[in-house]
């Protein structure tokens, strides 16, 4: 019973699921690019998380979320509250 709970929990977080919804990440042709993990800063509930990561030689990305949930509907939706990306010396190009 529980692995049956636990398929059903898990199978409303699957990738398919998302790309239905327009919220999975976009393609890349080739599967070509970079796509090592950004580093995450969570904030408390109510304020939103940021990430950054560098993003090419000599530029760094920022990006924060902010959680919405629609009243009418139990579909957690992540909107993009900022984006910017700065010079930042440390960044190299990938290899």
């Amino acid at each position: 019973m529980a692995g049956v709970c636990a398929t059903l929990l898990l199978s409303g977080c699957s990738r398919q699921h998302y790309e239905e919804r327009g919220k999975a990440d976009a393609p890349v042709a080739g599967r070509a690019g970079e796509d090592s993990p950004a580093e995450v800063y969570n904030f408390p509930d109510g304020f939103g998380n940021l990430a950054t990561k560098c993003v090419g030689a000599g530029k760094r990305a920022y990006a924060t979320t902010k959680f919405v949930q629609q009243k009418d509907d139990d579909d957690v939706e992540i909107v993009p509250a900022n984006a910017v990306i700065v010079d930042d010396p440390t960044c190299r190009a990938a290899r």
